[in-house]
């Protein structure tokens, strides 16, 4: 097996890769039973992956999308392109099925399925999401990164944004002759986003005022450009002209996009069950949520009762007054972190930034920015140590042919959320009762999105409605985050949004499976250096390979292909 870099891991994790590889096979009903071998599956993954994102000749590079992820500047997404592609994946499925995944290790059967999620993930793009046809944002978050470029720059760089600002005509081409049938919420979700600030400016660079959406941000760059460099002026207007080409198509078609926004209920029951691998369905994990809702909001009137005679932890005065907390948090929870012995800390870890930047805004802080601003305890856990930014740089140093190229997103975030009530039942705050009520609102709001992603998906909410819901159940919940986030949530993969405190409760009950697993020989910081060891893939799987407990994957194996 091919091994992989996780840093200096404590010798437990190092222990239970070199033992894995040889653990004993399961065989549940429903595992390929083919000719392909362990390699196989490795050599085909990697074609699947070139094949899904493949170097363009043409020197055109990627830009960002809403989730921040790599996307083209100008993709073919024509019926004929579609086609071809739908056919190319089922080739790749049939070959992914043909593998003699009984005889393997357990090790490798998890891979197995990893890679399966995957393919199965892309399969439902290109089926059911479609969001070339369905999402007018699949379009306009592609003309947005690009303004951001900071100007002035090289020879080479301008050379690149020149090809980029180019494609924007050609994107808006392809965005009116492919969006055949638009859902109603991403209608009103593009064109918002053309015309006016969203209010939250995720990754934005900062701008007091901000523009006034995609439009105004090419208004921007044209700005700056006028003043560094005038040589992309007439590229910059004729981009801005086809951003508001598309802009007044829209607004000129919006009531005949009446379509839904989610995949409906059957399809995202399929997508829980083959892509996020989770054990749950629907109507269980809309139970899981608003339990866990129910729960957080006791504890935080507990909490606050406690600490009724308590100063209130109020917002800091400055910018510097904020940064000197940051600086304090970020030195006491790595300091914490070691002293306690919780996780081994890679020698290549350095400084990780933060989560949230100091910005003044009109109206006040929104809903992160009241918690974070107060005391970065809680998202520095969840985003930066040992969270998010930990997270993903040692996922960047894992060099596993398979496991360091699949990220789960509820593995991510529900780590990121396990982390903020596990660490301060571990004893990170214990001086700090007040910062264990910001713990709790965070919490709050990742368990109101449980049941909203859900309604979403099936249909039973808008995006409108749900911002309303989220509103009247979360502390300083603001609109502007509620509806950038009901936005991600909706349009990101589905099940995106649940996968925090889902993921969070995932972890939960593997942490108790260990527990009961080892009883006194259980050793904390061994428990989380090998889960980090086993890569971010989906945490059942994780769960089986750590603990042998089949329960949950044995609901994976048969196999129900997509139409």
């Amino acid at each position: 097996m091919t091994g992989f870099n996780v840093g200096r891991m404590a010798a437990t994790a190092i222990l239970f890769w070199i033992l894995a590889p040889f653990a004993a096979a399961a065989r549940l009903d429903g595992m390929p039973d083919g000719s392909g071998s362990y390699d196989d599956l490795v050599a085909l993954f990697q074609e699947f992956l070139a094949w899904q994102d493949p170097e363009r000749a043409s020197g055109d590079r990627p830009n960002r999308d809403i989730a921040g992820a790599a996307a083209d500047v100008h993709p073919d997404y024509g019926a004929d392109a579609v086609a071809a592609r739908v056919a190319k994946m089922e080739t790749f499925q049939e070959r992914l099925e043909d593998m003699a995944v009984v005889d393997w290790p357990l090790v490798q059967q998890v891979d197995y399925l990893a890679v399966r999620s995957r393919f199965d993930q892309y399969e439902f793009t290109l089926k059911v999401t479609r969001p070339w046809s369905r999402d007018p944002g699949f379009y306009v978050d592609r003309m947005l990164r690009l303004t951001f470029a900071d100007l002035p720059l090289a020879e080479d760089e301008t050379r690149e944004l020149q090809v980029q600002l180019k494609a924007v005509s050609l994107l808006a081409e392809q965005a009116m002759n492919n969006l055949t049938e638009v859902a109603a919420d991403y209608a009103d979700l593009a064109i918002f986003n053309l015309s006016n600030a969203d209010g939250v400016g995720h990754g934005f660079p900062y701008r007091s005022p901000p523009p006034p959406g995609v439009i105004g941000w090419y208004a921007d760059l044209a700005g700056r450009a006028a003043e560094q460099q005038p040589e992309l002026l007439d590229a910059v207007a004729e981009a801005k002209q086809s951003v508001e080409a598309l802009n007044g198509w829209l607004i000129e078609n919006r009531p005949e996009m009446t379509g839904l926004g989610g995949v409906g209920e059957d399809y995202f029951n399929w997508y829980l069950k083959h892509v996020k691998l989770m054990p749950y369905d629907t109507d269980r994990i809309v139970a899981l949520g608003l339990r866990e809702l129910d729960r957080l909001w006791t504890v935080l009137a507990l909490e606050q009762h406690r600490n009724r005679h308590l100063p209130k932890i109020e917002l800091p005065g400055s910018g510097e007054e904020y940064e000197a907390r940051i600086a304090a948090t970020d030195k006491r929870i790595r300091e914490w972190l070691v002293d306690k012995e919780v996780i081994t800390i890679p020698e290549y870890v350095g400084e990780l930034d933060t989560n949230v930047p100091w910005i003044v805004r009109p109206g006040g802080p929104n809903f992160w920015e009241h918690v974070q601003y107060r005391n970065p305890t809680p998202d520095h856990l969840h985003a930066v140590i040992p969270g998010h930014r930990f997270d993903g740089l040692v996922e960047r140093n894992n060099t596993h042919p398979i496991r360091g190229k699949i990220t789960s997103g509820a593995r991510a975030e529900g780590w990121g959320v396990y982390l903020e009530e596990g660490m301060m039942n571990a004893g990170v705050i214990d001086d700090m009762p007040r910062v264990r009520e910001l713990i709790y609102i965070f919490g709050i709001f990742r368990a109101a999105r449980v049941p909203a992603d859900v309604w979403l998906q099936t249909n039973e909410m808008t995006v409108n409605e749900v911002v309303d819901w989220w509103r009247e159940r979360t502390p300083w919940l603001d609109v502007d985050v509620a509806r950038v986030d009901a936005e991600i949530y909706l349009r990101r993969p589905p099940g995106y949004g649940l996968g925090y405190t889902v993921g969070m409760l995932q972890m939960q009950h593997l942490l108790a499976d260990r527990k009961m697993q080892l009883g006194d020989d259980f050793i904390l910081k061994d428990f989380h250096d090998t889960f980090m060891a086993a890569g971010r893939l989906p945490i059942s799987l994780i769960r089986w390979e750590m603990t042998g407990l089949d329960d949950e994957v044995r609901e994976f194996w048969p196999r129900e292909r997509l139409n």
